[in-house]
């Protein structure tokens, strides 16, 4: 393989990681927006739960960042050994 074949290798592989982790930033975004959405109006209907669902909605939200924060991980890995 040349030289230049080998550089935008080495850039795409670069872009893409990047590209990756921010696409998982996003998606955490708004996975965590629409757990938030779904607590509140949850509450509305039944404020007798908040407490369970408050609960649930912190637990849920911490397994989305636990994704994200692996997507991200594997996307800089991606930069970093290309």
């Amino acid at each position: 393989m040349s030289l230049l074949n080998t550089i935008l290798l080495d850039g795409t592989a670069a872009a893409g990681g990047a590209i990756g982790a921010g696409i998982a930033v996003l998606g955490a975004g708004l996975g965590i927006g629409q757990i938030g959405k779904g607590a509140v109006e949850a509450i509305s209907r039944q404020p007798e739960a908040a407490g369970d669902i408050r609960a649930n909605m912190i637990l849920t939200a911490a397994f989305v960042e636990g994704v994200a924060l692996f997507g991200v991980i594997a996307g800089l890995l991606a930069v970093v050994l290309q």
